[in-house]
């Protein structure tokens, strides 16, 4: 994540946006590491505190990409002394973590987003914008699944597996971008009904997690995730189904989106001029790739600090972040009892 935001930002330095991000300074836990990676991305300081960022005049934009216990603590910190924040997902370790980080954002009056970049790939935002243009007609089924296979072999010291650093496995780590994807595409998830599997002996966190959901609006849809999937290197996949059409996505052919008015399925490639955040890059037909998206997500950020447009609806805001972390507590508790679970949202 640290490679991820670092590049982007200074990518961001070439484009055409509202503000120019200077790199002022970057946090990490091993000093070594941390002076590699200053001098890589070209960040002016390297400091092992955050709270030297967050009393650090310069710093306007504080980025949390650190670990998910340390997701709390530094981005309150950083919005009460009045910086912009973006955190990575999930918020916080459980729903009221994430819900009191929002009213924190919110009683400082910074600009707050929540790290759901798959919200920024031109192809998803291609297809919300099929969606409410009314293209797929009345949405009847929505499906996806985040599927990887590292876990089997994974080092069990990494930070990933211990539920007092991650508060949950595939579910928090994968099952969370699905999650925010149905809520983008679709609406709100009004309940849940679920399975929360450890599968590798001596796991505190889940392995693999499967779950149909019930729309607002009653629409129905499963979601799945899992990090044990042989073959399945980082296949994020989700299909609406419409009335009068579809649309289908997959991760592992970003540019590309397929779409279905009533017939078969036709590919679109996302690459047109025309298309969602195609105006920063290349002529037709050249694609880009993963790192883009937040390009694309800091793109967004800037523009709504600099005020040209909400975060919202397009951007995750941290009461995005904190709703889905309410559909996560609901699959849990939807787990724990056997029972198809309400989701219930603070006001």
């Amino acid at each position: 994540m640290g490679k991820a935001h670092s590049r982007a930002l200074r990518d961001l330095r070439h484009l055409a946006v509202p503000l120019r991000p200077e790199l002022v300074s970057i946090s990490g836990r091993n000093r070594e590491s941390l002076e590699q990676a200053r001098e890589l991305w070209g960040w002016a300081e390297a400091t092992t505190d955050w709270r030297e960022q967050v009393a650090d005049e310069r710093v306007g934009l504080f980025v949390n990409a650190g670990p998910n216990a340390l997701h709390f603590e530094p981005t309150a910190a950083a919005a009460r002394a009045r910086k912009h924040v973006l955190c990575e997902k999930p918020l916080g370790l459980t729903a009221a973590a994430s819900y009191e980080l929002w009213q924190e954002a919110q009683r400082a009056g910074v600009v707050h987003l929540c790290g759901f970049n798959y919200r920024f790939v031109p192809a998803v935002r291609l297809a919300r914008e099929l969606i409410e243009a009314g293209d797929l007609g009345e949405v009847v089924h929505f499906r996806a699944r985040y599927l990887q296979s590292w876990g089997w072999d994974a080092d069990p010291a990494l930070w990933r597996f211990d539920r007092a650093e991650a508060g949950t496995g595939a579910l928090g780590d994968l099952g969370t971008h699905v999650i925010d994807l149905a809520r983008y595409l679709v609406g709100e998830i009004a309940s849940v009904s679920a399975s929360v599997r450890a599968v590798v002996p001596g796991r505190e966190v889940d392995d693999h997690f499967v779950a149909t959901i019930e729309f607002d609006d009653g629409v129905l849809g499963t979601l799945e995730a899992s990090r044990l999937a042989r073959g399945r290197i980082n296949s994020n996949v989700f299909e609406v189904n419409g009335s009068r059409g579809s649309v289908a996505f997959d991760l592992e052919r970003l540019n590309e989106l397929e779409v279905s008015e009533a017939g078969s399925f036709r590919r679109v490639l996302v690459t047109e001029p025309e298309h969602p955040f195609m105006r920063f890059w290349w002529p037709p037909g050249h694609i880009i790739g993963w790192g883009e998206t937040f390009v694309h997500e800091y793109a967004h950020l800037l523009e709504a600090i600099a005020g040209e447009h909400d975060v919202a609806p397009h951007g995750a805001t941290f009461e995005d972040g904190y709703r889905c972390s309410e559909v996560v507590a609901a699959i849990l508790r939807s787990a724990d009892n056997g029972r198809r679970e309400e989701v219930e949202y603070r006001s």
